[in-house]
């Protein structure tokens, strides 16, 4: 079986932190593909290597000297170098990306070195093949992920290559210059790397020893998920919990890699599973919640909307039109909301409210403001009786007023609209009745 490792920017921040990833990958042969980020914060306060190079490049495209931050930066890798005490030199390395960001600063190009410069680091220390990631890793000329390309060239290369370094969060766009995937985009490639190679496991290594049931800056030691589901992960990573990039699911989904996280400091826990179904019963009935604050319902109404046809798609056409998308679409018999993300919805409320009277004809419309939604995942769930009304008694208890509910056919998740200051409470509440006392 052959293992893909990803290590993140916190589990290689410093030659400590390379050290542990070193013991980790050598306790297990099988662990034969690694995916770095680049360095991130070795203490409060610090500052992460990719915010640093996005600082250089910000310099260098105005014209403006660059040479603090890059100076941070060579200090940052240098200091790594001499900590694992081994013969290596990003000398060289350092001379290209200054020339570049001197005559033809790039953005995507700037922010990558952080993890190419990572990768060189640990391939050298490893003495595993340097693979770049540019090499392997294509996007269309749309700048959409290309997996048919990707996967062709990649698992070519890794079929001659049994171990190798490949950086994570790049690759190479259609015109041939870096592109990279959105941040924390390294556990993307990670993904991409475990399904081009048929991979057995994919190992996802951070700060945290798996997914907690809810946010810690909420609820205080939150339990952790010892087994959950693709689906049920993107449900809770779409709402805001954030160990795992939401798009490295999809690689990885579609071969049926489980996938692993695993806490770097802590490496004998053993984390969080991932995987496309199970038999095993979650410790609770519900998986996790989670959820975002500043959201803004439009409620739409009209009699005798439900013998209209085409209304809602007339509706909606107002948000496309506008260029917002929405979130959830809960409807009675004569009414209809919209809920959407209140930052890219204030600016235009009123050409969509005008859009919606033009194209819909309603007989009024409302918006409603400052609504956080919150996602009560579970498998569970569907074969638990009560669980929704389990749900609004503790938020009841709470003194939380709910103002929507949307709950899908599948049984996975029940969606809670209430107020930003209701929010904290709310999930509080909610993990109170499910998991702390199980009521």
């Amino acid at each position: 079986m052959k293992k893909v490792v990803k290590f993140g920017g916190s589990s290689l921040a410093n030659s400590e932190q390379f050290e542990k990833v070193g013991a980790i990958i050598r306790a297990d042969e099988t662990r034969v593909y690694v995916v770095p980020s680049a360095p991130g914060k070795r203490f409060s306060g610090d500052t992460k290597v990719t915010d640093l190079l996005y600082r250089c490049y910000e310099l260098a495209s105005k014209g403006e000297p660059f040479a603090d931050p890059f100076t941070d930066i060579r200090s940052r890798y240098n200091e790594i170098i001499q900590g694992l005490h081994i013969d290596f030199s990003l000398d060289d390395e350092f001379a290209v990306i200054e020339e570049k960001l001197k005559n033809d600063p790039q953005k995507d190009y700037t922010a990558s070195r952080g993890e190419y410069l990572n990768g060189r680091i640990m391939a050298a220390y490893l003495g595993y093949e340097f693979i770049d990631a540019a090499e392997v890793i294509f996007f269309d000329e749309n700048g959409i992920f290309d997996h048919v390309k990707t996967k062709k060239v990649m698992s070519a290369r890794l079929s001659k290559t049994p171990r190798a370094v490949i950086p994570g969060f790049y690759g190479q766009g259609f015109d041939g210059n870096v592109r990279t995937f959105s941040r924390g985009g390294s556990d993307i490639t990670g993904s991409i790397v475990a399904g081009a190679c048929d991979a057995g496991v994919y190992e996802n290594w951070t700060d945290v020893s798996g997914f907690l049931v809810a946010d810690p800056r909420i609820v205080r030691d939150p339990a952790i998920i010892k087994t959950i589901t693709y689906k049920e992960l993107r449900e809770l990573s779409y709402m805001g919990a954030s160990v795992l990039h939401e798009d490295a699911i999809f690689p990885v989904r579609h071969e049926g890699i489980p996938i692993n996280i695993r806490n770097t400091n802590h490496p004998e826990d053993p984390g969080t599973w991932i995987v496309e179904s199970t038999c095993q019963k979650s410790g609770y009935v519900i998986t996790g919640i989670a959820g975002r604050k500043d959201f803004c319902a439009v409620l739409i109404s009209k009699d005798m909307m439900n013998s209209e046809i085409g209304f809602g798609r007339k509706v909606l056409q107002a948000f496309e039109d506008n260029g917002i998308s929405f979130e959830h679409m809960p409807s009675g018999i004569d009414t209809m909301t919209i809920v959407v993300h209140e930052s890219e919805f204030v600016s235009k409320e009123q050409q969509v409210v005008s859009a919606i009277h033009r194209l819909a004809d309603p007989d009024s419309i409302e918006i409603e403001s400052d609504l956080a939604l919150i996602a009560v995942v579970g498998r569970g769930m569907r074969s638990q009786r009560g669980t929704a009304g389990r749900i609004f008694s503790a938020l009841a208890h709470a003194h939380v007023n709910v103002r929507m509910i949307d709950q899908g056919s599948s049984e996975l998740n029940i969606i809670i609209g209430v107020e930003n200051k209701d929010f904290d409470t709310a999930i509080k509440a909610i993990y109170t009745i499910f998991v702390e006392t199980q009521l």
